[in-house]
């Protein structure tokens, strides 16, 4: 027998080692996400009485008295702005780099640092650094840059520690608008700080409180927006401007929503104003009279209506071939 029967064949050693590569691979990525769940999902020790893991916390202040009632949408958003590209993001994966080792690193220096202080905040803040980092690591700078825009996205779900002093300026907005909104229309009415009473009407005052100030009206338009502008085949400078519109339409949509309360006091049931049409008017005029205007705006960016701009670049494409004579 020769020396070399008893060896295995190289193809057989080769084989073995990339089993072996792609099992450690796989392990130190499975071993990874269960650090990342365990850490974020079952350590507790946020919220007032520690006993709270960093997604337990947020997932409790999205609610009405921070303003981010619309915060349980953003996981869902994320996902469908990753399936929006996921066909760009497969042709774009190439091999990862070592760089973003380092972007997760500084999620992990986030969470640390949230972790010693007892502030949840900075470690949500932290948690797309680390998946947006493991994704450069994996699959390349082409993807990351694809999701990083998805990924930071969640930063808008994160509740700020206090929105008194912005709700406050909102409520002295809202209310100035409203009384001189409602003037144009026949309401007579005079201002008291943030209440509204008649002159004339038989209807009670009405005291422009922080949940009509606009500001979840504006914290949930802010969302739709940048969505909407990621998702905009424009400059970089018109899907800019096109987020920032949401500001004046919020302004805006809620000066119309409390307007049409006063109307309705002074000339219809002013029971059924304040109860339910106060209740359902964000729905049902809020959100159509800004989306609208979102609509327009788009449309004046981009010279048309998007569905129809769009279009016109396909027909526009030709392809050349050349042909060998």
């Amino acid at each position: 027998m020769s020396k070399n029967a008893s060896q295995p064949p190289a193809s057989v050693s080769g084989n073995s080692e990339s089993w072996a590569a792609k099992i450690g691979f796989w392990g130190s990525i499975l071993a990874s996400v269960a650090l990342l769940i365990w850490f974020y999902g079952f350590e507790q020790r946020y919220g007032p009485s520690r006993g709270q893991s960093a997604f337990d916390w947020i997932y409790s202040a999205w609610n009405g008295e921070t303003d981010y009632e619309h915060g349980l949408l953003f996981p869902f958003v994320i996902a469908g702005l990753v399936f929006y590209r996921l066909k760009d993001l497969k042709a774009s994966v190439t091999l990862g780099s070592l760089w973003g080792l380092g972007a997760a690193l500084v999620g992990v220096l986030l969470y640390i640092a949230a972790y010693r202080t007892l502030q949840p905040r900075i470690a949500m803040v932290g948690l797309p650094f680390i998946l947006w980092g493991s994704a450069w690591y994996l699959w390349g700078w082409r993807v990351a840059r694809m999701l990083t825009f998805p990924l930071f996205f969640f930063w808008l779900a994160i509740p700020l520690p206090s929105f008194q002093q912005a709700t406050t300026q909102l409520q002295l907005l809202a209310t100035s608008l409203a009384h001189h909104g409602s003037g144009l229309l026949g309401v007579e009415t005079y201002v008291e700080g943030t209440k509204v009473l008649p002159l004339k009407g038989s209807w009670a005052p009405l005291d422009i409180a922080k949940g009509c100030s606009g500001i979840r009206s504006l914290m949930a338009l802010l969302m739709i927006s940048a969505a909407w502008a990621y998702m905009a085949k424009m400059a970089l400078w018109k899907r800019v401007l096109l987020f920032l519109m949401a500001f004046p339409l919020a302004i805006l949509g809620n000066a119309l929503r409390v307007i049409s309360i006063f109307v309705i006091a002074e000339y219809g049931d002013a029971k059924w104003a304040v109860s339910t049409w106060h209740d359902w008017s964000g729905l049902l005029l809020f959100y159509p009279f800004s989306l609208t205007l979102l609509l327009v705006t788009h449309s004046v960016l981009e010279g048309g209506l998007p569905w129809k701009t769009n279009q016109q670049r396909q027909v526009r494409r030709v392809t050349v071939t050349r042909t060998n004579s």
